[in-house]
């Protein structure tokens, strides 16, 4: 295994512990620089772009005069690349042809750092290769070469080199897409080698068809909803209620796997993440309206690779991987998501409390389309466990999330002279990088009746400490027609338990996931 992994700088804290995503961790993830092989089907996506301005004589196709080439690495390559451009130390593993596509694969990953001495050219195999056509921002068809099938060779020699390569790794990534680099004796040498791989090693399968890689027992699988509908045998219906039906199905995706936890990811519905041990989580994506991106589950992939090789708990790197993903998707082509990137996405959250007045117009829009708004409010200072599971059960009531946090001055009021750890500034910025909130809001009133009679949402949420019939809020919330919600309470997780345990110098709770 690679040497010990480095602590994070300052006075942060140790990653294992719970916490919300602030733009300095992505630095401290590549700091850990974890060492992680991908192993898989390697391809090359090309992208060209040109206009139309007539129909071909043989037939009713438009002829497109191509303008712009360009290509990147795709499938397991841009596993590797992102990996490579968010920190880890990254090797390869592959096969590839003695054509240009293999050479442009090449030289592209080795100008981003990946170790590419285990990807095997073969002459006689075209790389695989596939190339889009586009014209005026629509996608018009793709088309794509690959090999009928890899020479046995070619897995012969992939699995004589894997022993070596997999001894030194933190974590290892499995990219099966169907297209033949781990077949044969490929297949057979990697379930002898990570069935006998140390507890320490992380395992990510991300596969066409996961169940092959059960026997492994895997740490993640990572299957898209179709992939998961196949293994449960089902027709998800399109819509928010695939979640809720993948939660009710945890335990066969689980045994069908043989993982320890599920990420299934559900594009413009974000992921659901089906542990073993633990509850369901749910992240909420930002989508575009017209998609021209490639690869964002690959982002995915490597973002929650590199954080749980680096020891960040299971729902956080879950959410630090939708916020990689929100990143490629908004960028057209095949693209990589940087520690640069992430970091710089995460500050934007910074300021971003919005005023109440403008958030009510923002809520106007919002009714017209038919969503539901959820309102919920409170300190949130030091963010917890307990705080992410209750946001995320608040979002599940409705369309729209948020969150009313209490100004510094009213948090003085209600916790003491010595709180608020955060400042207003800092909690809503924490606050607003998580995927399931929609709005920041602050309040500097006893109660957030005014702010509620203001924005008269259908749903008020509280944690379920608290009765109806306790809260001051119930009747203003009744009065024009909403509804109150009780939510689960996590007795055992407080922010005033967790500050204490910081002032005492002890040591974090027990991990979680």
């Amino acid at each position: 295994m690679s040497p010990a992994r480095r602590e994070p700088a300052g006075n942060r804290g140790s990653l294992t512990e719970q916490r919300g995503l602030e733009d300095w961790l992505p630095g401290e993830l590549a700091a850990v620089a974890p060492s992680i092989v991908v192993v898989g089907d390697v391809m090359l996506d090309g992208w060209w772009t040109g206009t139309i301005d007539r129909l071909c004589r043989e037939g009713p196709a438009p002829v497109v005069d191509i303008r712009r080439r360009s290509f990147a690495p795709g499938g397991a390559a841009n596993t590797a690349m992102n990996l490579a451009a968010m920190g880890a130390r990254v090797s390869l593993i592959g096969i590839v042809g003695c054509d240009d596509g293999g050479s442009e694969l090449i030289h592209q990953l080795q100008a981003a750092g990946v170790d590419t001495k285990n990807i095997h050219r073969v002459p006689g195999v075209p790389t695989t290769t596939k190339t889009r056509i586009s014209s005026a921002g629509q996608l018009l068809l793709r088309f794509d070469e690959a090999a009928p099938a890899l020479p046995e060779e070619a897995l012969v020699a992939v699995a004589q080199c894997l022993p070596g390569v997999l001894r030194e790794q933190d974590a290892v990534v499995l990219c099966d897409y169907g297209a033949g680099a781990l077949t044969g004796p490929v297949r057979s040498a990697l379930l002898e080698l990570l069935q006998a791989r140390p507890a320490s090693q992380l395992t990510v399968i991300d596969a066409h068809e996961p169940r092959t890689w059960a026997p492994l027992r895997p740490d993640l699988a990572t299957p898209n909803a179709q992939e998961a509908a196949g293994m449960l045998g089902l027709q998800l219906p399109p819509g928010p209620s695939r979640p809720a039906i993948l939660g009710e199905h945890r335990a066969a995706l689980l045994e069908a796997t043989g993982a320890a936890a599920v990420v299934v990811t559900l594009d413009r519905d974000g992921t659901v993440l089906l542990p073993a041990v633990g509850e369901v989580h749910r992240t909420w994506a930002k989508p575009v309206a017209e998609k021209q991106a490639s690869g964002a589950g690959d982002t995915f992939v490597a973002a929650l690779t590199l954080a749980r090789a680096a020891s960040l708990p299971l729902t956080t790197s879950v959410d630090l991987a939708q916020a990689a993903a929100d990143i490629a998707v908004h960028r057209p082509g095949t693209s990589v998501c940087s520690t640069a990137d992430l970091s710089r996405y995460l500050e934007s959250f910074a300021d971003t409390a919005v005023e109440a007045g403008e958030l009510a117009q923002h809520l106007t829009r919002h009714r017209a389309e038919g969503q539901v708004i959820v309102l919920t409010n409170g300190c949130f200072d030091v963010l917890h466990r307990g705080h992410t599971r209750y946001l995320n059960q608040a979002k599940q009531l409705g369309d729209i999330l948020v969150v009313a946090l209490n100004s510094d001055d009213s948090v003085r009021l209600i916790k003491g002279p010595d709180r608020p750890i955060n400042t207003v500034a800092d909690r809503a910025a924490v606050i607003a990088a998580l995927s399931c909130v929609d709005y920041v809001t602050v309040f500097d009133t006893a109660t957030p009746i005014p702010l509620i009679d203001q924005l008269r949402p259908e749903i008020y949420a509280k944690g379920g400490d608290y009765s109806p019939e306790m809260l001051a809020e119930t009747s203003a919330v009744e009065s024009y027609g909403g509804r109150v919600a009780i939510l689960d309470y996590v007795a055992e997780l407080s922010t005033t338990a967790v500050v204490e345990r910081i002032r005492s110098g002890e040591g974090a709770a027990p991990r979680e996931g």
